[in-house]
C-alpha cells in the first residue's frame, strides 16, 4: 500500500488525482488531501507548506518521496504508467524531469491563495519556501 499526499485545492493537481483514482493501481492506494486535511501529514516529518509545494508520496515500506521521486512511485503502480516511471528513472532524464517539476512546483506554488497562506502561517520553513517560490519566478 502506498499514500499519496496531493493538493485537493489545485485543478490541475485534483485532475491527474482523479484520473488516477479511476485506474486500477497494482497496490492500494490511500489518496490524502493535506489541502483540506493538513493533519493527514502528523508525524510524517513533513509540513503542510512542504507537501503544498510538492507532490509527496509514502512507499509501502515507509519511505516519503517527493517531487519527480513520488511521480515515479506512484506511476509505477499503473499499467502503461509503469513505462513512464521506469524511463524518467533513467540515469540524465530524472535530473532533468526533477529540475522541471521544481520550477513547475514553485510556480504554481506562488500562484495558489492557500499555498500561500498555509506558508505564511507555517513555521520559518514556509517562509523561507514562500520566498524562494516568489525569486524563481512566481509571481
Amino acid at each position: 500500500m502506498i499514500t499519496v499526499y496531493f493538493d485537493g485545492k489545485c485543478g490541475l493537481c485534483t485532475r491527474e488525482i482523479n484520473y488516477f483514482k479511476r485506474r486500477q493501481a497494482q497496490k492500494s492506494i490511500i489518496w490524502q488531501d493535506i489541502a483540506r486535511h493538513p493533519e493527514d501529514l502528523q508525524g510524517r516529518g513533513i509540513t503542510q507548506t512542504e507537501a503544498l509545494m510538492m507532490m509527496h508520496v509514502e512507499d509501502d515500506a515507509g519511505h516519503l518521496h517527493k517531487g519527480v521521486d513520488a511521480f515515479i512511485v506512484m506511476w509505477g503502480q499503473f499499467r502503461g504508467w509503469n513505462l513512464l516511471a521506469k524511463f524518467v528513472s533513467l540515469p540524465g532524464i530524472r535530473p532533468a524531469a526533477g529540475a522541471l517539476y521544481r520550477v513547475f512546483a514553485k510556480r504554481r506554488f506562488a500562484r495558489h491563495a492557500h499555498c500561500r497562506i498555509a506558508a505564511e502561517t507555517d513555521d520559518m520553513a514556509g517562509r523561507d519556501l514562500l520566498a524562494e517560490a516568489h525569486e524563481k519566478g512566481g509571481r
